[in-house]
This record gives structure tokens, C-alpha cells and sequence, in this order.
């Protein structure tokens, strides 16, 4: 018999419902329910098994139903189910509750004696879903009233905070699995006391033996002055690190074990080393770096100083 839904609909649709539903109250992190936990797999599988079995079923069943039908129980059955559905019994009910409304041949059972220069009144009833809605709109009212000026529950400043507070927490969970894009093209130079501090830790570990824990210079050269082999500038610096040095195959890259954005924390610690002038610190080698000139407004105070960058060293690092 035919039915409001066909199965191929109706089959997918609870199956769809079921899954979502298990998706929603299974917390699997990032991963789907039903890979994570097998046993979701296995049910949602079982689920599926028997709303196919339940189908099969009532189709069978309601094949053999129609052949134990008189011819005219089913001409009747089937005139029943070709009335279009806004025709139909059913939605007709439901309207009905829903706007408790008149028909135009019963409007004189409403209508009432007033009579304003031939317009006449009539005594309809409100919709139920619009008194429906008015009694929820009350409802919610006194609801909020106790709960936020009575109880006191939260403020929206308070509200506020909480939202900014889960958005920072969502922000650095994505910051620490996303992808590390930082390269020599965006790299600029960072000066919070954070940064510097990872940046000093690394160097401590890892550049310390060939140019000493307070930047010296022992191996590697002297990194307190202002004179650079491969040119200065936390442009120049990062790159060094990231790629090594063709001057000195000694001073090899580092971009395959310190990811992008800790190479940037180096460089800048490093940066912030100039002019330490540390006890024991290696003769200057390379040649003097001086960064782009100040804007013109400054020029005249400036005077004699290099504008131009200074070139990568021809002297080879030791």
C-alpha cells in the first residue's frame, strides 16, 4: 500500500537521525564516533540491519493485505490515497486545531449585530498557535525575570567574559595544531620577554656549543657585535638559521628540527644579544651592519650614517 513516505526516504532519514544523535551525546574529539569507538560502528550497522529487515517486512505484509482485499475495498483504498494531501482528512484536522477557523458558509455564526454603515463585525476567536506563542512569550518572561533580577544567575558582562574566555581557549587549541607558516618573507622581530625566554632555551641547547651560552662566539662567531658574515637584520638572521650557511657548511639548517616559528624566537633572541659585550667574546668578523635608513625627517640628526644595507661578507666564516 502506497505510504506517506517512501521507505528509500524514510530508511536513510532514521538512519540519519540515529547517527547524528550518537554523534552528538559521544564525545570523539576529532574524529568521527564510529571510528574512534567500534562498538558505535557495530551498532549503527546492527540499526541499519534491522530498519532494512523492518521494511521488508511490512512491505511483505502489506502486499499480502491488499490481496485479501474485496475489489472495491480496493478501489476505495485507492481513491482514499490519491486525494491530494492539502485535501486530504488529516491536514484538514490539523488546520483546524491550528486556526479553529470558520468557513465562509458559517460566518453568520460569528457575525455579530453591530453594523457600522453596512460593515459588519464578525466574533472569530483567536489562532491557537498565535495564543499559544503569546502564553510562551509570558512564560519566558517570568522565567528570565527570576532567574537573572531574582536569582541573580550570571550578568551579560559576566556572560561576556566566558565567551571571550572559551574563544582564547579554541584559539590556542588550533594554534598549536595548526599548520607552522611562518617563513623569512613574514618573520619580524619579537621583543616580549615570552618569546625571548623560549628563544634563550633553544639557543642554550642548541647554538650554545659553537657560539657560547652568552653568544660569544667560540666555534661560531661572535654574535654581540654588529658585524655579520651573512648579513644581520631578523630577516637575515632567520634565514641563516633556517637554511645554514654557505660560508661555513658547519653552521648547517635547522629548519627540519626546529619548526618555523621557534626559528623566529631564536633570531630575535639573538638579536637582543647585541652589544652585550661579553667577557672573552671573538674578534669581529664579516662587516658592519646597518639596517635601511631612518625616514628623511630624521636624515639631518643622522648625518654620515650608511643607508644602504650592508652586503653579505666575502670574508668565510670560520
Amino acid at each position: 500500500m502506497k505510504k506517506l513516505i517512501p521507505s528509500y526516504v524514510r530508511v536513510p532519514l532514521l538512519f540519519a537521525v540515529v547517527f547524528a544523535a550518537l554523534e552528538y551525546f559521544i564525545d570523539s574529539g576529532d574524529r568521527p564516533a564510529f571510528i574512534k569507538y567500534p562498538m558505535v560502528s557495530l551498532f549503527l550497522a546492527v540499526f541499519l540491519f534491522l530498519l532494512i529487515a523492518i521494511e521488508i517486512v511490512v512491505s511483505a505484509v502489506d502486499k499480502v493485505t491488499y490481496h485479501l482485499l474485496t475489489d472495491e475495498q480496493k478501489k476505495q483504498l485507492e481513491d482514499a490515497q490519491t486525494v491530494p494531501f492539502a485535501e486530504s482528512a488529516f491536514y484538514k484536522g490539523i488546520m483546524k486545531k491550528l486556526t479553529r477557523s470558520h468557513e465562509i458558509e458559517q460566518e453568520a455564526d460569528v457575525m455579530l449585530d453591530h453594523d457600522y454603515d453596512g460593515i459588519r463585525e464578525l466574533d472569530n476567536v483567536l489562532p491557537p498557535w498565535w495564543v499559544y506563542l503569546f502564553y510562551g512569550t509570558i512564560i519566558f518572561a517570568l522565567v528570565y525575570i527570576v532567574r537573572f533580577e531574582v536569582i541573580g544567575d550570571y550578568t551579560q558582562a559576566q556572560e561576556f567574559d566566558k565567551e571571550v574566555a572559551d574563544a582564547n581557549l579554541e584559539i590556542a587549541k588550533n594554534a598549536a595544531t595548526a599548520p607552522d607558516d611562518m617563513n623569512v618573507d613574514k618573520v619580524t622581530l619579537l621583543t616580549d620577554a615570552e618569546s625571548l625566554a623560549k628563544g634563550k632555551a633553544i639557543f642554550t641547547n642548541t647554538c650554545a656549543a659553537c657560539h657560547k651560552a652568552d653568544g660569544g662566539g667560540q666555534i661560531g662567531p661572535n654574535l654581540t657585535d654588529e658585524f655579520w658574515i651573512n648579513g644581520g637584520g631578523i630577516k637575515n638572521v632567520f634565514k641563516l638559521i633556517s637554511e645554514g650557511s654557505k660560508n661555513n657548511p658547519t653552521m648547517v639548517a635547522w629548519k627540519n628540527n626546529i619548526k618555523p616559528s621557534d626559528i623566529q624566537k631564536i633570531a630575535s633572541y639573538v638579536l637582543s644579544l647585541q652589544g652585550t659585550k661579553p667577557a672573552g667574546a671573538k674578534p669581529a668578523e664579516g662587516e658592519k651592519w646597518v639596517e635601511e635608513a631612518a625616514p628623511k625627517a630624521d636624515a639631518k640628526a643622522q648625518a654620515g650614517a650608511t643607508t644602504d644595507t650592508t652586503k653579505v661578507a666575502a670574508k668565510p666564516a670560520k
